[in-house]
């Protein structure tokens, strides 16, 4: 029957979706790497932009399907805003990156290590989420986490500002390190918000 044709949504979203999440896992596996190799930092930074790439070209694939379909699996403004939250992820790390490489910082304090070790597991936990957005069951302890990743990641930012407040570094140096936490900090919250857009979704559908 042709109406059924439309009337049927649109499934394709929970692969892109998934395709999103998971370019994110690899991204913050070579940004660890990035972070501890100084010596590598010009090839995994190239790697990482690599992909950046990916990541917006699976957001845009995702812009145009949802521009394209005539019925979505949930509300159209959501699905704009999961898409950019988790490019929004992609591009904070790719700007501490750069940051790191233009500014000639060196060996990175602790709690930055910490803070990039929280991102690769937000990263993971999100991507592991994404296959339950089909049925937007057992998603509570997805978002929980990540809540809780995020607050534990505000305490870390907090611990390196008072170190780097603390007069162990230049002003020069404290500006760059700075600049950079600020950053992941940004991924951080990202995250969050990816999670919260989730959480919000499967309110509406429950």
């Amino acid at each position: 029957m042709a109406w059924r044709r439309f009337t049927l949504k649109d499934q394709s979203f929970f692969a892109m979706f998934s395709a999103s999440a998971d370019n994110l896992v690899a991204a913050m596996e070579t940004f660890g790497s990035f972070v501890r190799d100084t010596a590598n930092r010009e090839e995994l930074g190239q790697l990482l932009r690599d992909h950046e790439h990916a990541g917006d070209s699976v957001t845009h694939q995702i812009y145009r399907q949802l521009n394209s379909s005539f019925v979505t699996p949930f509300d159209r403004e959501d699905i704009y805003r999961l898409a950019g939250n988790l490019d929004d992820v992609m591009d904070f790390v790719e700007a501490a990156a750069d940051l790191i490489v233009l500014t000639g910082l060196g060996t990175l304090p602790g709690e930055m290590n910490q803070q990039v070790e929280l991102l690769q597991r937000a990263a993971q936990t999100t991507a592991e989420a994404m296959p339950k957005l089909k049925t937007m069951r057992g998603l509570s302890d997805y978002w929980i986490e990540v809540n809780r990743l995020e607050n534990e990641a505000d305490k870390i930012y907090r611990r390196l500002l008072s170190r780097l407040y603390g007069g162990g570094y230049k002003a020069l140096e404290v500006m760059k390190l700075k600049e950079v936490a600020d950053q992941l900090e940004e991924a951080a919250d990202a995250f969050e918000h990816v999670a919260n857009v989730i959480e919000s979704i499967a309110v509406k559908e429950s």
